[in-house]
């Protein structure tokens, strides 16, 4: 179905093509799966749409909010098929795909055998050369919010110590725009792991209305000898599955509050969600229609909802902050925000893709009503 209302919300940043092999239903170690010389034998691939553009800003869409979708593909097949799935979804007229033709579009390989963490392997590919010209003025005017992901992966928005990814949110601001972003997770054999991100999210915090991360990713960025420790105490198993929120996500979080960032929300995979929001003044520079005594100086956590299967988890986080931003733009108040993130993360799961498990916002508000059990 078509909507041709003037986009409430942009949506720019990383776009990619997911290839998500079946596995059977039963555990199986990973060193049994994938071994040099062997053959396993998988199901039918699922192929759509991955990265924040696809699943935060279509999931966006299914949850009633004209969107328009702004990324950077290359001219080859890839980007074709990529066109073809995000046409399926309605509203081709706000669809903003800047074709490279020196780049070639970016694809994940995701193996997500049952029992075992998500494995990405992934090629940036035309995501790298994404560019604040991207998204002119013309895409943003008259929009209420700006939603950016994952710098981590947009090289160019990066160097030169952010200089465009900053000037990209400057602009968003100075056309009275909310402003949000989420991050990615870095290989640390990258570029992007040589930046300085400390001092990059000091600048660009203050111009970010709300921001995202997962815990990983953030303190990975912010703390890496503290993420050092997570993984020495998980022990190659899920760092997430190990956090205790107060001791280490909580502090994280104050760290951004002095930053300069208004509202975090921070993804703590199947222990839900951290909060944390600044004072008054901060939520007062969102500018939207937001009322602050229900919004600031606000810290908790949100456990995770428990869906009534796993099948796979890729998107779960990108479609949680769809939910998020979807509630603020009601002008509902942050605890609420933060319930209905994490209820449509748990819906996402439910699928082998992003987005074939979301449920209306109206029908989750109910089962949160009707009790919906947490992993509290």
């Amino acid at each position: 179905m078509h909507d041709q209302r003037r986009p409430q919300a942009v949506v720019a940043g990383h776009i990619c093509l997911d290839i998500t092999p079946a596995f059977g239903a039963s555990e199986t170690p990973l060193s049994s799966l994938i071994m040099p010389g062997k053959l396993t034998h998988v199901g039918a691939a699922d192929v759509h749409t991955g990265g924040c553009v696809a699943n935060t800003g279509l999931a966006l869409r299914r949850l009633g909010v004209p969107t328009q979708l702004v990324a950077r593909v290359g001219d080859d097949v890839l980007a074709g098929v990529l066109h073809t799935l995000l046409a399926a979804e309605g509203d081709d007229a706000n669809l903003s795909l800047s074709i490279d033709k020196n780049s070639s579009t970016s694809y994940s390989i995701v193996l997500a055998p049952p029992g075992i963490d998500r494995m990405f392997l992934h090629n940036a590919g035309a995501n790298e050369r994404f560019c604040e010209a991207d998204v002119p003025d013309s895409l943003l005017a008259g929009a209420s919010l700006l939603h950016f992901g994952y710098p981590p992966l947009m090289l160019r928005m990066c160097q030169d110590n952010g200089a465009e990814l900053l000037s990209l949110f400057r602009r968003a601001k100075a056309l009275g725009l909310a402003t949000s972003m989420d991050m990615a997770s870095i290989d640390p054999a990258s570029e992007a792991a040589r930046l300085h991100w400390p001092t990059l999210l000091a600048k660009l915090l203050p111009l970010v209305d709300f921001f995202l991360p997962s815990a990983e990713e953030l303190c990975f960025m912010i703390d890496p000898a503290r993420y050092a420790q997570w993984q020495a105490r998980a022990a190659s198993g899920d760092v997430t599955g190990t956090l205790d929120i107060q001791q280490d996500v909580a502090p994280l979080a104050e760290q951004l509050i002095q930053m300069g960032a208004a509202v975090i929300v921070i993804k703590c995979g199947r222990q839900g969600m951290y909060y944390r929001s600044a004072g008054k003044q901060a939520i007062q520079r969102i500018g939207l229609s937001l009322d602050s005594s229900s919004w600031e100086n606000l810290s908790g956590h949100m456990p995770a909802y428990k869906p009534d299967k796993v099948v796979c988890a890729t998107g779960a986080g990108d479609t949680s902050i769809a939910g998020f931003l979807a509630s603020v733009l009601e002008g509902l108040s942050f605890q609420r925000c933060v319930q209905r993130a994490a209820a449509v993360g748990a819906c996402c799961v439910e699928a082998i893709d992003a987005l074939s498990g979301l449920r209306p916002l109206a029908v989750l508000d109910q089962r949160i009503a009707s009790g919906w059990e947490t992993n509290r």
